[in-house]
C-alpha cells in the first residue's frame, strides 16, 4: 500500500494555485437588470430633457467657448444648455472600449463590453492601524505598504490611491509623492488624482523617467485620472475642469466621476435620482467631446446615499446596492464603458455588518455587468477609512463573485448522463470518478482564508476568527513583499527632481 503524503504536502498542494483557475477577473456581467427596458428609455429621456432645458451652470469660460463651438446654446440665465441630437452625437462618438495599461503588459486590462474587473478607489484619511485594531491618521508610509501589499492580490485589477497621506500638507508634494508611491510598488494599472491642473505636466516628467525617457509614458500611458469635473447639482467644477484639459494633453485616460448624494444634491427619489446623475455624467462625457472627441473616458456614474434621518453617508445600504447597478445597467445601454463605486462598507471593524454590505453591493454591482466596481478593495468606514486586512478578506470575496458571474456551462459532457448511470449502477457515489476529479478544479474555487473545519479543528486551531487570519496574511505579506519596480537610477533620478518624501 502506497503511503500517503504529509500533512505538509497536502496543505501545499491545497494552497497552490490550480492549473485552470476557477474565477479569473474579467467575468461576464449583465444577468441583473433592476431597470426594465422602458425604465432605462424614460430615465436616459428625462437626463436629455434637463440637459436641454435646464442645462449645466458654473461653466469655466474656456470650456464654454469650446461647448459653444460644438453645438450647445447659452440660456438667458448664463446656463449651457445642450440639444438632445448633440448629445446623442457625444454618445456616438465616445470611446466604446480602451486598454488601461500597466507597465507590466501582462497586467494589462480592457475596459468596456461587459466584462467586470474590481479595483479600488477613495480617499480615506484614517487607517485601521495592524496592530491596535483602531482607527489613526494615514500616512504616506500606509499609501507605500497598501499599493505594494495589493501588488500581490489577483483579484485588484488596478490600483488607485485609497487613502491621503494627511501627513504631506503642501498638496503639490501630496500628488507628486502619492504618484511616486504608485510607480514604486506595483506594475499594474493603476490611477490618481491631480488636486490642480498645473500638477500634470511636471508628474508627467516624473512618470517619463519610470517608462524610460521623455515622452515615453503618452505613448503608453499607465497611470489614469479620476476626476470629478461635475458638481451636483448640475454644474461644472472649475479646477476639474482645468484638470481635465490638461490630462487630455498628456493623453492621460480619465474616469469622470458623477457623485450625487441622494436627498441631498440630488432627489431622494431613486428614478430622480439616477435621471440627475446621467445628466450630469453625461454633462462630463460633452465636456470630453467639445475638447476631444472620442477620447478614452470611463463613464463613472457613482449614485452615492445618505441617511436621510441623519445626513450620514451610507455605503453599505440596499439602496446603493441598487443604485450602483441600475447605474451600471444605464451607462452599459448606451455601450459606454461603465464605473460604478460598491463594497463601501459603513462599519469600522471587520465584522458581520462589513461581510454582509461588502458582499451584498459588490455582488450586486457584478452582476449588472459594472466594467470598473471602484471602492471594491479595503475601504471602512463610509470611505473614510482603509484596512489591510480588508484588503485580504475583499479579494477572496472577488474571487467567490468570478465564480458566480462565470455561472454555469452547459455541455453533453457537463450533464454527465454516463457518470450518473455509472456512479448508481457501481459504487454508488462520485468519489474519485473522472468527472469529478476533472470537476474539482474547473468548477470549483477553494478559498484560502474561509474557515471551513469542523468546530473542534477550529478550536483546535486557535478558534481565530476572519480578521485576525486576514491580518496574520497581511502582516506576513508587508515583511517579505518589497518590490523594486524603479531601477536605482530612475530613483536617483526622480529624487533629484522633486520633494519625495518617506520611505
Amino acid at each position: 500500500m502506497a503511503k500517503r503524503g504529509g500533512r505538509k504536502e497536502r496543505l501545499a498542494q491545497r494552497a497552490a494555485k490550480p492549473i485552470f483557475d476557477p474565477c479569473p477577473p474579467g467575468q461576464v456581467g449583465g444577468a441583473y437588470a433592476p431597470l426594465s427596458h422602458d425604465d432605462l428609455a424614460r430615465i436616459y429621456q428625462t437626463a436629455l430633457k434637463l440637459l436641454d432645458q435646464l442645462g449645466l451652470g458654473d461653466v469655466p469660460d474656456r470650456l464654454r467657448r469650446d461647448l459653444l463651438a460644438i453645438g450647445a446654446r447659452q440660456d438667458a440665465r448664463g446656463r449651457i444648455c445642450f440639444p438632445p441630437a448633440l448629445v446623442e452625437d457625444a454618445i456616438d462618438q465616445a470611446a466604446k472600449s480602451f486598454v488601461l495599461h500597466g507597465r507590466d503588459p501582462n497586467r494589462s486590462i480592457e475596459v468596456g463590453g461587459d466584462k467586470v474587473y474590481f479595483g479600488t478607489g477613495g480617499a480615506a484619511v484614517q487607517t485601521l492601524d495592524l496592530e491596535s485594531g483602531l482607527y489613526r491618521p494615514s500616512t504616506l508610509g500606509d499609501l507605500h505598504d497598501f499599493t505594494r501589499l495589493q501588488d500581490v492580490l489577483p483579484n485588484v485589477s488596478w490600483f488607485t490611491r485609497c487613502c491621503v497621506a494627511t501627513d504631506v500638507p503642501d498638496i503639490f508634494d501630496l500628488d507628486v509623492n502619492t504618484v511616486f508611491a504608485l510607480i514604486k510598488n506595483t506594475t499594474k494599472p493603476t490611477a490618481t488624482s491631480f488636486t490642480l491642473g498645473a500638477h500634470v505636466a511636471p508628474i508627467v516628467k516624473m512618470l517619463d523617467i519610470a517608462a524610460g525617457g521623455e515622452g515615453a509614458f503618452s505613448k503608453r500611458p499607465f497611470v489614469k485620472a479620476h476626476i470629478s469635473p461635475m458638481i451636483s447639482p448640475m454644474r461644472y467644477g472649475e479646477d476639474a475642469v482645468e484638470v481635465v484639459y490638461e490630462c487630455i494633453r498628456h493623453n492621460i485616460p480619465i474616469s469622470c466621476i458623477t457623485a450625487a448624494q441622494a436627498g441631498a444634491t440630488a432627489p431622494a427619489t431613486l428614478a430622480g435620482f439616477l435621471a440627475q446623475s446621467l445628466a450630469e455624467t453625461l454633462g462630463a462625457l460633452l465636456m470630453v467631446h467639445a475638447i476631444c472627441p472620442g477620447y478614452p473616458m470611463i463613464f463613472s456614474n457613482w449614485p452615492l446615499v445618505i441617511d436621510l434621518r441623519t445626513g450620514a453617508f451610507s455605503g453599505g445600504s440596499g439602496e446603493t446596492a441598487l443604485l450602483n447597478a441600475a447605474s451600471a445597467q444605464l451607462s452599459n445601454w448606451l455601450g459606454l464603458p461603465s464605473g460604478v463605486a460598491c463594497s463601501m462598507t459603513d462599519a469600522k471593524a471587520i465584522d458581520a455588518q462589513y461581510g454582509m454590505e461588502k458582499g451584498m453591493t459588490s455582488l450586486a454591482a457584478a452582476l449588472a455587468g459594472g466594467n470598473l466596481i471602484y471602492e471594491s478593495s479595503g475601504m471602512t468606514a463610509s470611505l473614510l477609512g482603509a484596512s489591510f486586512e480588508g484588503f485580504i478578506l475583499d479579494d477572496e470575496m472577488h474571487s467567490n463573485t468570478y465564480r458566480a458571474l462565470r455561472g454555469i456551462e452547459v455541455s453533453e459532457e457537463n450533464l454527465g448522463f454516463e457518470a450518473i448511470c455509472a456512479a448508481v449502477l457501481g459504487e454508488g457515489h462520485f468519489l474519485g470518478g473522472a468527472q469529478t476529479l476533472s470537476a474539482m478544479e474547473r468548477d470549483y474555487f477553494y478559498p484560502s482564508l474561509a474557515d471551513r473545519d469542523d468546530p473542534r479543528t477550529w478550536a483546535e486551531n486557535g478558534a481565530m476568527d476572519a480578521w485576525t487570519r486576514a491580518k496574520h496574511k497581511a502582516q506576513e505579506i508587508l515583511a517579505t513583499h518589497h518590490p523594486t519596480y524603479l531601477s536605482a537610477a530612475q530613483e536617483r533620478e526622480i529624487r533629484a527632481q522633486f520633494n519625495i518624501l518617506g520611505p
